[in-house]
């Protein structure tokens, strides 16, 4: 069974779905059937796209998106971003431990192969000081519910997170399209987030920078999956979108071209990865980055959100250790739960999952995306006999979880309402000046049924999060 969040386990909507209830039921199916198509036109028009990776080329899609709106009780709430703040909190303060004292190790609450055999670990970050002490300046935490009162972090997201413009976006359309349900409900704002954005980059910036902060975004360029937002982002922040090829190191600073000659730019919110990030101290080869620009970054020259090597925080094997890492660094037990999991690199976990692997979900430590897992109870005898021949030749490079009880929530299909599963991926700014989480988030959704992957990329929606003022 699962938890159904508008329904619960009665024949009456709950609480937080009372309002919204009343309305479909008052509605009119037909009207319901234009509204959808409106809202797909509306996102046909603004550009609202991803691009797909397939065996050719890249194949750019409309997001789909649901008119149902998925709503969260203010008391709800209030209890999911005292856990995410304090998950956010520990991960910073990890990231700052292995790059300098390695604490953790020493007290033997992660074995040091963790860091050290880490593709993600940079090993050239070691002793840089971080401006403002900050490594991840957005966040994205990936929550899932099971129960009236059981959420689960399913994944941290410190590196790159995105998904932002989606949530933005969504509001937009809702209340451009239902500006009733919004009379009707105390819903908590979102449009602020880029206004936050900025003011949050900027409190980041670096000690050499001179007056109001010059903030731009870096994007790989248009062929990126998630170009649209990246364009969007700059845009709503008014500042500027660059590549690397606009900027150049002058005078030991990074300066962008403008109409008006180079000008220095302090906060640079890349959307490259380190890899990339620059030829000279990275991988030689790459074109999207800067030549230099991590020497400018050890000596303070400017701040690189989010900083270079907070990808170890995404790595699902670290994430098993993250109850240890939230009690460590901050003293007190999670309020979030990790969802259980075994790390395959374990031989005793690694013989579990393969006696298992028809009721398991088994995912990549680096993986993204929906791409290269496997979900158990859903795959055919075949798929999994192929994947157990990619655990057992690479079993340090998988992690699996048991198959979870997603709740659900309705969406509007042609023949009505119909549950599907959903996940959560709130968004946090992190500046010296604290931890602001946008209230909502982006609230993907599974839109075939039974299937319990949300991504995008394989099929998934998006919905309109409301958090309630209650």
């Amino acid at each position: 069974m699962y938890f159904d969040e508008m329904m619960g386990e009665g024949d009456a909507p709950r609480g937080p779905y009372q309002d919204l209830a009343n309305w479909i039921e008052a509605a009119d199916a037909a009207d319901l059937r234009v509204k959808q198509r409106e809202a797909e036109e509306l996102f046909r028009l603004t550009g609202i796209t991803f691009n797909v990776y397939g065996r050719d080329e890249a194949e750019e899609r409309l997001i789909p998106f649901d008119i149902l709106p998925r709503i969260i009780s203010g008391n709800e709430w209030r209890k999911l971003t005292r856990g995410i703040e304090q998950r956010v909190r520990a991960i910073n303060m990890f990231l700052h431990d292995i790059y300098h004292r390695q604490e953790i190790i020493k007290a033997g609450r992660l074995p040091a192969e963790m860091i050290t055999q880490n593709e993600a670990f940079l090993p050239q970050m070691c002793g840089v000081n971080v401006p403002g002490g900050v490594y991840t300046h957005i966040v994205g935490i990936d929550l899932v519910r099971t129960g009236p009162d059981q959420f689960y972090v399913l994944e941290d997201n410190a590196r790159t997170p995105s998904g932002v413009s989606y949530m933005l976006e969504n509001r937009e359309t809702m209340l451009h399209m239902f500006p009733e349900l919004f009379s009707q409900n105390r819903v908590q704002p979102v449009e602020t987030y880029p206004t936050d954005l900025r003011r949050s980059l900027g409190a980041c910036a670096p000690s050499k920078a001179q007056g109001a902060p010059t903030v731009a975004v870096l994007t790989p360029g248009i062929y990126n999956s998630a170009y649209f937002e990246h364009a969007f982002l700059a845009d709503q922040m008014g500042v500027e979108l660059v590549e690397g090829h606009d900027l150049r190191i002058i005078d030991g600073r990074v300066a962008m071209r403008t109409t008006q000659g180079y000008q220095p730019i302090d906060v640079l919110y890349r959307r490259v990865d380190d890899e990339y990030l620059d030829p000279l101290n990275f991988n030689p080869d790459s074109q999207l980055g800067v030549p230099g620009i991590f020497d400018v970054y050890r000596s303070g020259g400017i701040t690189i959100a989010n900083a270079p090597g907070t990808g170890i925080a995404d790595d699902k094997a670290i994430y098993s250790y993250m109850p240890e890492i939230v009690e460590f660094y901050t003293g007190e037990r999670p309020l979030l739960e990790n969802v259980p999991t075994w790390r395959c690199s374990d031989p005793d976990s690694l013989a579990h999952v393969l006696d298992n692997l028809a009721d398991l979900v088994v995912k990549e430590v680096h993986g993204s995306g929906g791409y290269g897992m496997l979900i158990g109870p859903t795959s055919s005898k075949k798929e999994i006999a192929t994947f157990r021949k990619k655990l057992e030749a690479r079993p340090n490079n998988y992690i699996a979880q048991p198959t979870l009880s997603l709740s659900t929530v309705p969406i509007f299909t042609k023949k009505g309402l119909a549950p599907r599963h959903v996940d959560l991926r709130p968004f946090c700014l992190v500046s010296p000046e604290g931890i602001k989480i946008t209230p909502g988030g982006l609230t993907r959704v599974a839109l075939k049924k039974g299937s319990l992957v949300v991504n995008s990329s394989q099929g998934g929606g998006t919905k309109d999060t409301w958090v309630l003022e209650d």
